[in-house]
């Protein structure tokens, strides 16, 4: 996970990943935030919009191609100054999952885009 990122950082990494982009500058709340992260990735239907199910979908992206997939936050101060706690929870929840080691064909990275 890249806790800030450049331009310059964001188009490095896109090199090795498949880039699933969400504008965060109207997020404002977690229901908000999980919502644009299922559109991003193409969450199936059945996601249940709650932190232990976005990092069980975050952790199993058998639904996409193998490979690396880039998750690209940007403005994601938008939501950690409307609602910190729920900025808190979901970047923790991005963590770990970027951090889960369960082999997987298709993996997560995360780059959130601060400039």
């Amino acid at each position: 996970m890249f806790e800030r990122g450049s331009m310059e950082v964001f188009e490095k990494t896109l090199r090795t990943g498949t880039p699933h982009r969400f504008d965060g500058s109207t997020v404002t709340t977690s229901a908000e935030a999980m919502t644009a992260i299922a559109k991003a990735l193409s969450f199936p239907d059945c996601f249940g919009h709650n932190l232990d199910a976005l990092y069980d979908y975050l952790t199993d992206l058998s639904w996409l191609p193998p490979g690396e997939h880039v998750l690209v936050w940007s403005d994601p101060s938008v939501l950690r100054g409307a609602d910190r706690p729920a900025y808190e929870a979901i970047r923790t929840v991005l963590s770990e999952a970027v951090t889960d080691d369960t082999p997987e064909e298709a993996f997560l990275s995360v780059l959130l885009l601060t400039d």
